[in-house]
C-alpha cells in the first residue's frame, strides 16, 4: 500500500507550485473576479485548489474565538541558519527505491510552511503558498494536541480526575456513547463509538457533525443537532470502552467539553491563561466556533508557525521557558511516555507500527522518544528529545489523510534529526 502511495511522488514537487493560490489568484482584487471567489456557504471553500488559499483565512470565512497572546513582548528565536545544508539532506521515502531531498520534499508535500528549532534555535524557517512569517494557518488536528495537553496539565494538577466517568464532568452525555466512558478514555481515544470519519464517503458522520457545528442559519426544516454540544448527545456507542484505539473527532469535542466544565473556563481561554500568553507568542491564535460560540476543538484552531515552534520547544523542555515552569513536567512526561501499544496496533496504521497514542499526542516509541501532533493535509509538530529537535509544518496536501503523506514526511523527520546530532555547533 506505501508503495502505491508512493507512485506520483515525482510528479507532486512539480505540481504544488501550480496550485499555489498566489498563482492562481485566489481571492485578488477588490472585489475578486466571481471565478476567483471563495465563500464559506458555497461549499466549495475546501475544495482542491481552493483549500491552498482558504487554510491561512479561516478568520474570513466563518466565525472565530480568540487565543490571546497577552500584552508581553514576544520571546526572540534566536536563528542560526543552515539552509542550504538541510535543504540538500537526502532520505528514502518509505517503500521507494530511490532518494529524495529534504527541498524536494517541501513541494512533495504541499507545503506552505515548515520550520526546524535545534536547541531553541531557528536553524530552518520556509514559506509558500499562502503562508508567511506574519500569516497563521490552520492546524486541523494538532487543534486536538492542544486540548489534550490541556487535559494533561489538569490531571497533573489534580484539577481533573482522568479515572472519573465523563458523566462526572458532564452528566449531559449520560445516555451518548460517552455515558460508559472514563475522561482517560477520552482522552486516550479508546471510547467506542459509533462514528464515521472517512472524509471520502458523502454520508459519513462527520460530515453532520460538521453541519451541527455550523454558524449558519439552519433550515426551516432542519431537525438534526443544532451546535457540538447537541450533536455530541447523539454519539451511539460501537461496543465496550477501554479497548482499542480508535481515532474519532469528536473525542476531542467530548473533552473539550470537560476541561470547560472541570475549570470553569472556556478553552481558548484556558489556553491562553495557561500557555499562550506566557511564553512569548507572536500572535493571538483562534478557533473556530458554532452557533452559540462553542470552539471547535477537534480541529478549528489556526496560529502562526513560529508560535506552534514556541510550543514544540515548551514540550521539548518539559514545560519550562526562560527559568519558569509554566506547565507541570509530569503533564508532559505522561503524553510524551505513551499509551497502550497494543490498543494502538488494532487501528492498522502501516506505517506507525510500533506507537501509540496518549493525551491526544502520537507517540513513536522510537530510539529518540520523539512524538507528534498531526493533522489532515499534513499539519504536523515533531518533537525529538535526543536531537534536541522541534518541526513544525503547515501544509495543503491535497489528499488529507497522513497515510498519503507519513511515508515522505518521517523518514525526512529522522534525517534531519540525524543530520543536527552529527553537525558541528556554528
Amino acid at each position: 500500500m506505501i508503495a502505491a502511495l508512493l507512485v506520483s511522488l515525482a510528479a507532486l514537487h512539480t505540481q504544488a507550485p501550480v496550485s499555489d493560490p498566489q498563482t492562481l489568484g485566489w481571492m485578488d482584487g477588490f472585489p475578486p473576479p466571481e471565478e476567483r471567489t471563495i465563500r464559506y456557504p458555497d461549499g466549495g471553500f475546501f475544495d482542491f485548489p481552493q483549500l491552498r488559499w482558504t487554510v491561512c483565512h479561516f478568520d474570513q470565512l466563518m466565525p472565530t474565538r480568540r487565543t490571546a497572546r497577552g500584552l508581553g513582548a514576544p520571546a526572540p528565536l534566536p536563528v542560526s541558519l543552515r539552509q542550504d545544508d538541510i535543504d540538500a539532506i537526502e532520505f528514502t521515502p518509505m517503500g521507494a527505491d530511490a532518494p529524495m531531498s529534504w527541498r524536494q520534499s517541501f513541494d512533495a508535500n504541499y507545503t506552505d510552511g515548515i520550520i526546524v528549532l535545534h536547541h531553541g534555535r531557528v536553524v530552518y524557517e520556509r514559506y509558500a503558498g499562502c503562508l508567511d512569517e506574519g500569516g497563521r494557518h490552520a492546524a486541523m488536528s494538532v487543534t486536538k494536541s492542544m486540548v489534550g495537553l490541556l487535559a494533561e496539565v489538569l490531571v497533573a494538577e489534580g484539577v481533573l480526575d482522568d479515572s472519573a466517568p465523563v458523566t462526572d464532568y458532564v452528566p449531559e452525555l449520560a445516555e451518548s456513547a460517552f455515558g460508559n466512558a472514563s475522561v482517560r478514555q477520552v482522552m486516550d481515544m479508546t471510547t467506542s463509538l459509533d462514528f464515521n470519519e472517512d472524509y471520502s464517503d458523502p454520508n459519513a458522520d462527520i460530515f453532520a457533525h460538521g453541519a451541527a457545528g455550523s454558524a449558519l442559519p439552519k433550515p426551516a426544516d432542519f431537525e438534526g443537532p443544532r451546535t457540538y454540544y447537541e450533536f455530541l448527545q447523539t454519539v451511539e456507542p460501537l461496543g465496550e470502552p477501554g479497548v482499542d484505539f480508535s481515532y474519532k473527532t469528536v473525542n476531542t469535542d467530548a473533552l473539550g467539553w470537560i476541561i470547560s466544565r472541570a475549570s470553569g473556563v472556556a478553552l481558548p481561554d484556558l489556553l491562553s491563561e495557561r500557555i499562550w500568553s506566557r511564553i512569548g507568542m507572536d500572535q493571538d491564535a483562534y478557533f473556530t466556533v458554532d452557533s452559540i460560540g462553542t470552539p471547535f476543538t477537534g480541529g478549528g484552531m489556526s496560529a502562526s508557525l513560529r508560535d506552534f515552534a514556541r510550543l514544540g520547544q515548551l514540550m521539548l523542555d518539559e514545560g519550562r521557558h526562560e527559568g519558569e515552569q509554566i506547565i507541570p513536567a509530569a503533564a508532559v512526561r505522561s503524553l510524551a511516555g505513551g499509551g497502550d501499544r497494543t490498543a494502538f496496533e488494532a487501528a492498522g496504521y502501516t506505517a506507525l507500527e510500533g506507537w501509540s497514542y496518549r493525551g491526544m499526542w502520537w507517540v513513536t516509541h522510537n530510539a529518540h522518544g520523539a512524538y507528534m501532533a498531526r493533522g489532515v493535509h499534513g499539519q504536523a509538530i515533531y518533537v525529538d528529545p535526543t536531537a534536541h529537535m522541534v518541526i513544525v509544518r503547515f501544509a495543503s496536501h491535497p489528499n488529507p489523510f497522513n497515510a498519503a503523506i507519513d511515508p515522505t514526511s518521517l523518514p525526512a523527520y529522522q534525517a534531519v534529526a540525524e543530520y543536527l546530532m552529527a553537525a558541528p555547533e556554528p
